[in-house]
């Protein structure tokens, strides 16, 4: 049979043609300005992308399960642990918990040990659990030395063999630093536990991994992905060094070893930064000559964020942890814990530990990413994102050595200072709404309360708690939508809702899009949204605004049409009403209009949280 290529009559069009076409179609307008995406980690990413930028990609040239394994650890399948991380008031509730999960899908459990101090606290913890068939990951204990002993004191009288339990310990030196503002005893008290860690698991429980390093942590500070990945990837080194230091081999510091990172709302990026993690550990383990090639194969556990989930519209939070969970799935993590929907506000249930369990479930057995290998593989975008993050994250990694590693680097704050002016700026890009929180700082539900639904955090290992004048400055554990959700919490209990009157007027497209807008800006601090069909004269919308009580009046109509209305709207409501307020920005009229009794102007550019907090000090909600 002839060898026929199809789309012969097709001839490759080259880079230059498409930026030819693009240019024109621009119109002039600035290339780099319209399609080129600077990130907040500060590297741009190009509007589109093809073969040849993958040509000085080198590990494309290694395949699944060999080095530097960007393309993951595995040749023949993207297997992960489905893990939930289980809290509770009790060790009876907890062990409930934890065996609803295994037994409907889970087969890693996380279990704080923190009220276990005996054999028989253990032994309640872990009833009717079988070690050797899934995993057992603590995630805090007050001593992980004895929790670790107290673990195979129930292993084995249970029968069950040690050489075939898996399971990890969240023991982070610099982790807890970080929340907290100190060590557990001291610096170097700390590498001693951790030395008498591996020792204990390499000889009782060898297949347990009982280090870890947090890039959560950093995540949940607000950081952003170079951040985590750069800071992470110094924590770990710093670990190796000083443990090697203290006579623990490479291969054994290495095979202990858990990167916990967190998974946001970036999908591709955060696909990236895994597959960068990957590549760039292998390149740090090379150095230290590991007799073992696996010493270099990291093993990573993603959870899904805490920073971006909020308490209004808390179901959104459902499609949130969807894309972060497909990330790591994607990106070939090892183990994947996706948190309950409703963790940011409440003590998770039976429902919430479901929804996030079965997420996974669907991945694996419907959407089968499971049995594909490297499944972002050629991908021109994605392949150069992990490129584009491995280069930056590295930079920062080297800046963190250059300092003398990552415990000098947070003791001096140089770490707390870098994440913090990132928290600082996304914080500001929530404020002006340049990102959009849904439910949050956009598009709220205007007849939702959720204050009666916000129950007390009882984690033991809640990460604000650090003592005052800690020598370490700690790092800021908190959610993006904060600060808009206080607003609307005090709105909501103090018993008074502001009503906002929109006086619409003339042009119908711009009235709407300008009424919209209005309902969007004050419906996010829970007040009361009067709309309308729109008025035919100023006088018939001051007359309505008035009957109705109205605390604020925003006029809303185009700025040609506000010439027509602004004078005798703000003649008939000044002094009547708390506030007038104009939606949009005709900036010729500004002053003009100040003059006639317009308080102030809402537009896309507005700082929306400083304004709302504005309008709360003037109706005293919730001041004390």
């Amino acid at each position: 049979m002839e060898d026929n290529k199809l789309f012969t009559e097709f001839p490759p069009v080259p880079t230059e043609k498409w930026e030819e076409a693009i240019n024109k179609d621009l119109k002039g307008a600035d290339y780099e300005k319209k399609l080129v995406w600077r990130t907040i980690e500060g590297f741009k990413v190009k509007p589109y992308y093809r073969a040849e930028d993958l040509q000085h990609l080198e590990y494309l040239d290694s395949n699944p399960d060999q080095a530097p394994f960007t393309r993951g650890k595995h040749a023949d399948n993207n297997v992960w642990d489905i893990r939930q991380d289980i809290k509770a008031d009790t060790l009876e509730a907890a062990n409930a918990l934890a065996l609803e999960a295994l037994n409907r899908g889970a087969n890693s459990i996380g279990l704080c040990a923190c009220k276990v101090e005996t054999v028989e606290q253990m032994r309640v913890l872990l009833k009717d659990i079988h070690p050797e068939a899934c995993k057992i990951n603590f995630t805090c204990s007050k001593n992980y030395l004895h929790t670790l002993q107290l673990f195979l004191q129930v292993v084995k009288e249970g029968g069950h063999n040690p050489q075939n339990v898996y399971g990890s310990c969240n023991f982070d030196i610099y982790g807890r630093a970080l929340l907290r503002g100190d060590f557990r005893n001291t610096e170097e008290g700390d590498y001693k536990e951790a030395v008498e860690l591996v020792r204990f698991a390499k000889e009782n429980l060898p297949n347990f991994r009982v280090l870890a390093v947090n890039g959560r942590y950093i995540h949940n500070a607000g950081s952003n992905i170079v951040q985590e990945l750069g800071f992470t990837l110094a924590s770990a080194n710093d670990l190796l060094a000083h443990l090697t230091d203290c006579g623990l081999a490479v291969d054994d510091v290495a095979k202990n070893l858990v990167f916990n990172f967190a998974t946001g709302s970036t999908y591709f990026m955060e696909i990236a930064k895994i597959r960068a993690a990957r590549m760039l550990w292998s390149k740090i383990i090379e150095q230290y000559k590991p007799q073992c090639d696996c010493a270099m194969k990291v093993f990573i556990n993603a959870t899904s964020s805490l920073w971006n989930k909020s308490i209004f519209d808390p179901y959104v939070n459902m499609l949130r942890t969807t894309t972060e969970t497909m990330s790591a799935a994607i990106a070939g993590a090892d183990s994947i814990t996706t948190n309950p929907f409703d963790i940011a506000f409440k003590e998770s249930d039976s429902f919430g530990y479901r929804i996030g369990r079965n997420q996974q479930l669907l991945l694996k057995e419907e959407s089968y990413m499971d049995k594909i290998v490297d499944p972002a593989a050629g991908s021109y975008y994605i392949e150069n994102l992990t490129d584009s993050i491995a280069q930056y994250a590295w930079q920062l990694f080297l800046n963190v050595e250059e300092q003398g590693g990552f415990a000098k680097a947070i003791r001096s704050g140089y770490v707390q200072s870098e994440v913090g002016k990132t928290a600082q700026q996304r914080d500001m890009d929530i404020a002006t709404r340049k990102t959009t929180i849904l439910g949050t700082n956009q598009y709220p539900n205007l007849l939702e309360k959720m204050g009666d639904k916000i129950t007390k955090d009882t984690c033991c290992c809640h990460a604000d708690c650090h003592t005052p004048d800690t020598p370490i400055q700690p790092l800021r554990q908190y959610r993006g939508a904060e600060a808009f959700e206080n607003l609307r919490l005090a709105t909501e209990r103090s018993g008074f809702r502001p009503k906002v009157f929109l006086l619409t007027y003339g042009n119908l497209a711009m009235r709407k899009a300008r009424s919209g807008f209005a309902t969007n800006f004050f419906g996010v601090a829970g007040y009361e949204i009067i709309d309308n069909p729109g008025f035919k004269t100023a006088d018939e919308g001051v007359k309505a605004a008035l009957d109705a009580k109205a605390d604020i009046v925003v006029l809303c109509s185009s700025d040609d049409e506000y010439a027509e209305i602004t004078q005798q709207a703000c003649q008939g409501l000044k002094g009547k009403v708390k506030s007038i307020v104009l939606a949009g920005f005709p900036k010729d009229m500004v002053d003009t209009y100040k003059g006639y009794g317009i308080d102030e102007f809402i537009h896309v550019k507005t700082n929306v949280l400083e304004c709302l907090t504005k309008f709360q000090q003037i109706f005293g909600i919730g001041q004390e």
